[in-house]
């Protein structure tokens, strides 16, 4: 993976899963079923736990994927415990990462009989016509939304082209508990642009909560310049606070990792105080990492 035109400031560098103790077969599962090829395998360390405030990481399995010659962007699994009442999509933060691809229609064919689950079939979202999306179950009961994009430029915001069968992460969808004071984090805090605020019946989440099919969420786009970044969803009062192992990642969808100009300019308050880190995600800049207000863990890497 290139990584010179790809860390400009607003890029997803990576997508964070918590795979629990099904790491093993959450990695065959990236690289069987998606493609996705090891650019490093590792053991959490403590100065990277600290950092993400999760101790109880240390030495737990860990390894970066990336997609072969693709856009860029990378996949990072970690081992973790059990979360066996775990049920995505009903809780604040992460809820899913929504990932380019190259054809969805053959890749929901074919991941119909594997370890992923297919919970919705490619159709088109009423008032959007850019892309074309399904979403899946992981293993790890981790969501991925994929999408045939068929307009490199919607909204003001430019998508990306598949060049690789699943390719990059280009949104992480969040679900907040007040979306308007997590998207004024987002923008004030961390320094994103607001983008556009959309009211829609949203079929994943009234699946999810039981709602009739038509109600209405409403969502906002952020954004730095064209570069998409997150989907902040309102959403409904019977979700939960995302309960996890004491010390650990938030299980499933744990974190996002997003390239900024310099953190510096970020006025929310760190984990641990920024450092230098080496490997292929870091590549040597300075890292920190934050606790948005709808208990969505952001790490930040200096572009």
């Amino acid at each position: 993976m290139s990584s010179a035109p790809f860390r400009v400031p607003g890029r997803i560098l990576a997508v964070t899963v918590n795979t629990g103790p099904a790491f093993g077969a959450c990695l065959d599962d990236w690289c069987g079923q998606f493609g996705f090829e090891v650019v490093e395998q590792a053991r959490v360390g403590p100065d990277l736990a600290r950092s993400w405030g999760a101790p109880a990481m240390v030495a737990r399995r860990m390894a970066l994927l990336a997609a072969p010659h693709g856009a860029g962007g990378l996949v990072r699994l970690v081992e973790g415990s059990a979360m066996p009442d775990y049920r995505p999509l009903r809780s604040y933060g992460w809820a899913a990462f929504e990932f380019t691809v190259k054809d969805g229609p053959a890749l929901h064919a074919r991941l119909d009989t594997s370890a992923f689950q297919v919970l919705g079939a490619p159709e088109p979202v009423p008032g959007f016509d850019a892309f074309i999306p399904f979403q899946v179950l992981g293993r790890a009961r981790e969501v991925l939304y994929l999408n045939t994009v068929l307009k490199p430029a919607t909204e003001g915001l430019d998508l990306p082209i598949a060049t690789a069968t699943v390719d990059q992460c280009f949104i992480a969808v969040l679900a907040a508990e007040d979306r308007v004071k997590t998207l004024a984090f987002h923008t004030e805090q961390l320094g994103f642009e607001e983008g556009g605020t959309f009211t829609f019946a949203y079929r994943m989440i009234n699946r999810s909560f039981d709602l009739p099919d038509t109600y209405q969420t409403v969502i906002t786009m952020t954004r730095t310049g064209r570069i998409p970044a997150s989907e902040i969803d309102q959403y409904p009062e019977a979700a939960v606070h995302r309960a996890h192992s004491p010390g650990e990642l938030p299980p499933g969808n744990a974190m996002v990792s997003f390239a900024v100009a310099s953190l510096d300019r970020v006025t929310a308050p760190f984990i641990e105080p920024p450092s230098a880190r080496d490997g292929p995600l870091y590549a040597g800049r300075r890292v920190a990492s934050v606790w948005g207000p709808s208990g969505e863990l952001i790490e930040l890497v200096e572009a």
